[in-house]
């Protein structure tokens, strides 16, 4: 075995593991470029069957192929919702990115919560942006889903942001107006963390347009459901979606698992040059569905189970 051939059996190694560990960026064409090495020489040079390699590019077909797991408001099935319990626990389930939700406190600070008020988490009706953050410290926003999380309180976008790992990202969820603009911009340059570990998303399409603006090096996506019209009795239209996106230069697209998502549909999107992410997917089978149509990302309560069941489904079909 010559030393290139050496080299070339490692290069494939690498685009092996870039396969299992998606966040490894570039593996899989220095696969690409191996393999096709291997095919103009002799697989038997590098010490490789023609089987194994046939095995190994079925793992890495699948790899190219995963989508970006995104935990929803952190590990939620497993840890209360939107904790730091939560975040933490996520990134150990292998999670390519956390989504957590930002409104704002009465005394300017970004209170990390789904809702407007405490009451579904730390059992009072407290509105969060008539409260203090020293106010809103007083809710166990914790015991609710398990006695070992009493004493969860509500965290700081600053801790959040400091867990987030080499190669992932934290999707920011803006519930409330442009108001939240200035703290948000404040924490994120204290924080130190590059445009491509965050990124933000909103329902509200002013207030996204706005963020886009302020921050335009950070990924935006349009949060869209898929529910009639009250006043037409129509649902909505992609193609409206795509325009009001484009219209303020938004990265994506993030819209519930029940638009009529297909090949055709994610073509669509990406045609007028925009991402598209899925909300908020526990089922196998939905998820499984949503990759094959090319989504870019999913975001789950699971990541780890979503994980492990996406890449069962990917050995299925290379077999």
């Amino acid at each position: 075995m010559t030393l290139l051939n050496v080299v070339v059996a490692l290069l494939m190694l690498v685009g092996l593991a870039g396969a299992v560990l998606p966040m490894l960026p570039g593996t899989s064409l220095i696969f690409g470029a191996a393999l096709l090495y291997a095919y103009a020489t002799d697989f038997e040079t590098i010490g490789f069957g023609r089987l194994a390699i046939l095995a190994v590019l079925a793992v890495v077909a699948c790899g190219s192929a995963a989508v970006e797991i995104i935990a929803h408001r952190g590990a939620s099935h497993d840890a209360p919702e939107n904790t730091l319990s939560a975040m933490k626990l996520a990134w150990e389930q292998n999670a390519d990115a956390i989504e957590l939700d930002l409104w704002l406190s009465k005394d300017g600070r970004i209170v990390i919560i789904h809702d407007s008020n405490t009451k579904r988490l730390g059992g009072t009706t407290n509105h969060v942006a008539r409260q203090t953050w020293a106010e809103l410290q007083h809710a166990d926003v914790g015991a609710w889903k398990h006695a070992r999380f009493t004493g969860e309180r509500i965290p700081t976008l600053e801790s959040i942001l400091a867990t987030i790992p080499p190669g992932k990202r934290a999707v920011l969820e803006i519930k409330c107006g442009p108001e939240i603009l200035p703290e948000v911009g404040r924490v994120i340059a204290k924080s130190g963390r590059k445009p491509n570990e965050l990124a933000i998303i909103s329902f509200r399409f002013d207030t996204l347009r706005e963020s886009k603006k302020e921050f335009p090096q950070l990924e935006h996506y349009f949060l869209h459901s898929y529910k009639k019209d009250e006043r037409t009795g129509e649902f909505p239209k992609l193609a409206d979606v795509i325009a009001q996106s484009k219209s303020a230069r938004f990265d994506g697209l993030d819209l519930h698992f029940d638009w009529p998502i297909d090949k055709a549909f994610v073509a669509d999107v990406k045609r007028a040059g925009l991402k598209l992410i899925v909300w908020t997917i526990n089922n196998a089978e939905v998820a499984r569905k949503m990759t094959e149509a090319g989504v870019d990302g999913i975001t789950t309560d699971r990541p780890a189970w979503l994980r492990e069941a996406l890449a069962g489904y990917g050995a299925a079909k290379a077999r």
